[in-house]
């Protein structure tokens, strides 16, 4: 059969530093740090004080009363910056076909706060065990889909995809298969996490794997730098809308760019370190260039999964060496996670916003907060290091890997009829 052609035609996201694409892009281009001491919780008997908040946002601008009860907070990132995606597409849901209309939805973690709220309660009560009627449905993962589905009368495939930190990007990648074989016209896809919480904090505290640089928030997220001491965590989400091509064209839509590619791979490796030579990492990306049959050296830009931990920083440059070889010396390359933190099971949707952006606009934001070079990291890559790149870009990809050893990765590239 003849695969579709699928389009990006609508975007929202809600991130540590905005609350809106627009606001996102500009903090991305400025090189603005998302990271700050925690407001949401009192941090200060824990190893890591600070974190990537979304700022200003207040549950009251955007949902009732009644509705704030059965979401949790990463639900509620969700609806946000979907809301923005569908007006962004300019969707008359009138004339969509809604069983041709899908959500599928990445998180990583899901309902960590109602969790967390649920069961302190219970441990701190004497009495018989109370919980609220919302407690499995505002926790369980798949629940923001629901909701996004449920809000606009969506009746195509639902579902949620779960692989840690590839969450989003898995999402995508469903879509854009689902699309191409032409089970659906259209998806809302994307991911939302909300876990800055003594949960989340400390749980990942525990494991060593975010940064303890009370001193200095703003620097602490450093990839590819010698003294990076762990990630920084972040939170928010990001909604993308795919659509099958004469889909788009016959209602009017603006696109952004074609999605041209999505590859999955396992580590198949270690729980939560990646393969050290970055196996997984350059299979993924290779299995996204050859969905349209397009070479390596065709790609201008990578946003890279860029975490600022010790290991991981180190496998991913090797990959990308080991699958373009000499053109890997001209690829632009960067972390945005540098700026927004790491949001999670909701990194695939923001970072493959940046992504698209730098493909429309042709610019490549920076990644921020470099001081050392890393001997074990072959530093003649362009890392776009401290400042926005004006260059021509004709293809990207997106990297997003997980614990477990999951990997994702999204190619975007220039709309041409």
């Amino acid at each position: 059969m003849k695969l579709k052609r699928v389009v990006v035609t609508g975007l929202g996201a809600l991130t540590p530093i905005g609350n809106t694409v627009p606001e996102f892009w500009d903090g991305l281009l400025k090189g603005v740090s998302g990271a700050a001491p925690i407001t949401r919780f009192d941090a200060s008997q824990f190893k890591t004080k600070f974190a990537c908040e979304v700022k200003n946002y207040d549950s009251k601008d955007h949902f009732d009363r009644k509705e704030v009860r059965k979401y949790d907070l990463f639900t509620q990132y969700a609806m946000v910056s979907t809301e923005e995606a569908i007006k962004d597409a300019g969707v008359n849901l009138e004339k969509i076909d809604p069983d041709r209309f899908g959500v599928i939805w990445g998180s990583g973690i899901g309902g960590l706060e109602t969790f967390l709220h649920e069961v302190s309660a219970y441990a701190k009560s004497d009495g018989p065990p109370r919980f609220s009627p919302f407690f499995i449905p505002k926790m369980i993962a798949d629940i923001a889909a629901g909701h996004i589905s449920i809000k606009y009368g969506l009746r195509g495939p639902n579902f949620t995809t779960t692989s840690a930190c590839a969450s989003a990007a898995n999402a995508l990648v469903d879509s854009y298969n689902l699309i191409r074989l032409g089970k659906a016209d259209m998806f809302i896809s994307g991911g939302s996490e909300a876990a800055i919480n003594e949960a989340g904090v400390g749980g990942f505290s525990a494991m060593h794997a975010i940064s303890v640089r009370n001193d200095d928030p703003k620097t602490a997220s450093r990839p590819f730098d010698k003294d990076r001491d762990g990630f920084v965590l972040g939170e928010g989400a990001g909604t993308i809308i795919f659509e099958e091509l004469e889909h788009a064209l016959k209602r009017g839509a603006k696109i952004y760019a074609e999605v041209v590619g999505g590859g999955l791979s396992a580590d198949a490796y270690h729980m939560t370190s990646p393969h050290p030579e970055g196996l997984g990492a350059m299979n993924v990306m290779r299995y996204a260039l050859e969905d349209n049959g397009h070479k390596p050296e065709e790609v201008d830009h990578i946003n890279t999964h860029g975490t600022s931990t010790p290991l991981g920083d180190i496998a991913e440059p090797k990959a990308i060496i080991g699958l373009f070889g000499e053109h890997a010396y001209n690829i632009s390359i960067n972390s945005t996670k540098s700026m927004t933190g790491h949001l999670l099971g909701a990194a695939g949707a923001a970072e493959a916003i940046a992504a698209l952006l730098a493909v429309q606009n042709d610019i490549v934001p920076p990644t921020i907060n470099h001081f050392t070079d890393d001997p074990e990291i072959d530093n003649k890559l362009d890392f776009t290091f401290h400042k926005a790149k004006e260059r021509k870009v004709n293809l990207a990809l997106s990297n997003t890997f997980g614990f477990g050893g999951h990997n994702a990765c999204v190619a975007f590239k220039k709309f041409t009829q």
